[in-house]
């Protein structure tokens, strides 16, 4: 009997020895064999990264190095901006961890007049003022690529969070592709530098043109252009009024291949001189300056009616007419709200205020195919008013004459994407010759990008911008978030489509929905209950109270009957049990929530590891039982 337990106990030994050779193995196996996997099991999936951000990983050249400056010990002080420092870091190591080698990334705690910090200015990262201490802390990021070429994000804004995985993508494709983006500007207002004949003197542009010369490598176009270069970035179309088709056909063309568009289309614009008689500017006033580019904004599924201004009298400013007047409300002159721009979109998420004048509105024809994405919109205070109203209009307070409100808000500015068809279906126009071997487009090759608003008057200066003469210099100070809503419209398009593909997503800090849902349950539960207690007990002490001032003088106790004592000792004993009831009640606001999280801690520390343990037991049984029915079968 001894030999075949002492057979069996060496064959287990022997057996245990194998598994953990083959553990070992495995182990070794599964760490290259699945070296790079990732399961992501957050709710928002905060560590997938976007198909376009994957994209741009994979298009990376030369190496980039990230560095990412941030005051850890500083931060531990806040622990909310502490919480989302661990969440940038993370993400920088996700897409560190992802990108093939091509991206180094460097965790830099700057220390006070070290050359660390010294580091940070150098490469454009500022520390903001903590407290009246004047402790600095540093969070952001900067990058350099093989050329020195650097990009930098100031500082991680928590406001800005859902937009984390978009700014640092942005920066990583500035370093991976660091020429300058190509504009081709059109536009038939006067926003570059020009003669001005009425004054004698050079025409200083407009602010946002200057601002767009010196981030882009700007190029005029003309409004009789045949032909859109393929190595153009974004092009811009102010008030494409009466275009040649030869020069539609050059924009259709340019979109049906993908490119990224930024129009402005108005259906009165203010600057717009043409027609008029410089000698008798009423009769500018009275000319058609509408521009609406309809053949390619239907061919594109936007409806765009130029016969229309969108009057709002929740946003509407007040202007002075003619100098000495009285500011009156205009109710086409609007100033936008955060209410009022899109907190979903990087281009309108964080500004504070946009100003337009006379604009239009905005909507996706029916049965497009396109996607319509709202950017700026009315409030439901708003009505349409015929654009004949304002040609010759001298005082604004009668637009509110018949002024009913909608009740609809309408769309002043949105991003159109997709695949759309030609506006030329039956081939190009006359005039319009195509190189040997090319035909033109029918439909999207690459998906239409296109942000488009309905008011051209929101680049003219005096509605965002207060300009200053010192000592011979123009000095322009920004009133309006105008400039950087067309900066970050122009940025974002100059982009690849990978970039403006990457969108904002969902916060990394998840409220606890469960304790808020028992919060809420147990307030209503209990609310009604704490204010009927809290009323009995007024009422109880004001009678107590009544009772043992009754008679008066100091002699008081003197003379209370004995009717009135057991009665004021009822009224103590029903006071001391009304505020038991009370602290009963206020206690059970927090007693389901305390409830689970013992549930919680049952279930993490008992529970669980108890079935854990009953499975294995279960199946060490199993084996037990089958290695026995084996036995038992052998001869």
């Amino acid at each position: 009997m001894a030999k075949p337990m002492s057979k069996r106990t060496t064959i287990g030994g022997g057996a245990l020895i194998a598994l953990a050779l083959l553990f070992v193995g495995f182990t070794v196996l599964f760490n290259y064999a699945l070296r790079g996997w990732r399961l992501d099991l957050t709710a928002n999936r905060l560590y997938t990264i976007a198909p376009g951000t994957a994209r741009i990983l994979a298009n990376i050249q030369e190496p980039i190095n990230l560095y990412f400056f941030y005051s850890e010990k500083t931060a531990s002080q806040l622990p909310q901006l502490h919480t989302y420092g661990t969440r940038v870091r993370e993400f920088l190591e996700e897409l560190t961890a992802r990108s093939n080698g091509k991206l180094h990334l460097h965790v830099i705690d700057p220390q006070p007049f070290s050359e660390e910090e010294d580091r940070a200015a150098e490469l454009g990262v500022r520390g903001i003022p903590l407290g009246s201490s004047g402790t600095q802390i540093y969070f952001g990021l900067a990058g350099t690529n093989a050329t020195d070429g650097h990009a930098a994000i100031e500082f991680f804004d928590p406001q800005k969070e859902q937009f984390l995985e978009y700014d640092v993508v942005k920066l990583v494709y500035q370093l991976a592709n660091p020429k300058k983006p190509v504009l081709a500007w059109l536009s038939t207002l006067p926003m570059g530098p020009d003669f001005d004949p009425r004054t004698g003197r050079m025409r200083e542009p407009w602010v946002v043109y200057s601002e767009a010369q010196q981030l882009f490598d700007l190029r005029p176009l003309d409004r009789a252009a045949t032909k859109i270069d393929p190595d153009v970035s974004v092009l811009v179309l102010v008030h494409p009024k009466d275009l040649p088709a030869t020069t539609q056909f050059a924009i259709d063309q340019y979109a049906l291949r993908g490119g990224h568009i930024l129009l402005f289309v108005d259906p009165l614009a203010e600057a717009d001189t043409s027609g008029g008689d410089p000698q008798n500017p009423m009769a500018a006033m009275g000319a058609d300056r509408s521009s609406h580019l309809g053949g390619l904004l239907n061919a594109w599924g936007v409806q765009f009616n130029s016969g229309e201004v969108v009057a709002d009298r929740a946003h509407a400013l007040s202007v002075t007419m003619r100098q000495g007047e009285e500011p009156v409300q205009h109710l086409a002159v609007l100033g936008l709200d955060k209410e009022s721009l899109s907190a979903n979109d990087v281009v309108t998420a964080g500004l504070s205020n946009v100003n337009v004048a006379t604009a239009g509105h905005l909507a996706p024809l029916k049965g497009a195919s396109i996607q319509f994405e709202p950017l700026m919109q009315s409030s439901t205070e708003s009505d349409l008013l015929p654009v004949e109203r304002f040609r010759m209009l001298f005082d604004p307070s009668t637009l509110r004459e018949g002024f009913k409100p909608t009740g609809q808000r309408y769309t002043l500015a949105a991003r159109v994407t997709g695949k759309v068809k030609s506006a030329f279906p039956e081939g190009p126009p006359t005039g319009v010759t195509l190189p040997p071997g090319v035909s033109a487009l029918k439909e999207s090759a690459q998906p239409l990008n296109l942000i488009v608003f309905a008011d051209t008057d929101m680049l003219s200066d005096y509605l965002w911008v207060r300009e200053q003469d010192f000592f011979g210099q123009r000095l322009t100070q920004a009133w309006a978030s105008n400039g950087d809503l067309v900066e970050n419209a122009l940025d974002n398009l100059a982009g690849s489509a990978d970039l403006i593909s990457v969108r904002g997503r969902a916060s990394f800090t998840r409220p606890f929905e469960r304790v808020n849902t028992l919060k809420r349950a147990a307030d209503e539960r209990f609310r009604s209950k704490e204010q009927e207690l809290e009323q009995e007990l007024r009422q109880t002490e004001t009678k107590l109270t009544a009772l043992e001032s009754k008679g008066g003088g100091k002699g008081t106790a003197l003379i209370i009957t004995p009717e009135q004592e057991q009665e004021i000792e009822h009224f103590q004993t029903e006071k001391l049990r009304i505020r038991k009831e009370l602290r009963a009640v206020r206690a059970g606001l927090d007693a389901d929530i305390k409830g689970l999280g013992t549930s919680i801690k049952v279930v993490n520390i008992l529970i669980v590891p108890a079935a854990l343990a009953l499975g294995a037991l279960l199946i060490a049984l199993w084996r037990r039982r089958a290695g026995a029915a084996a036995r038992k079968v052998q001869p």
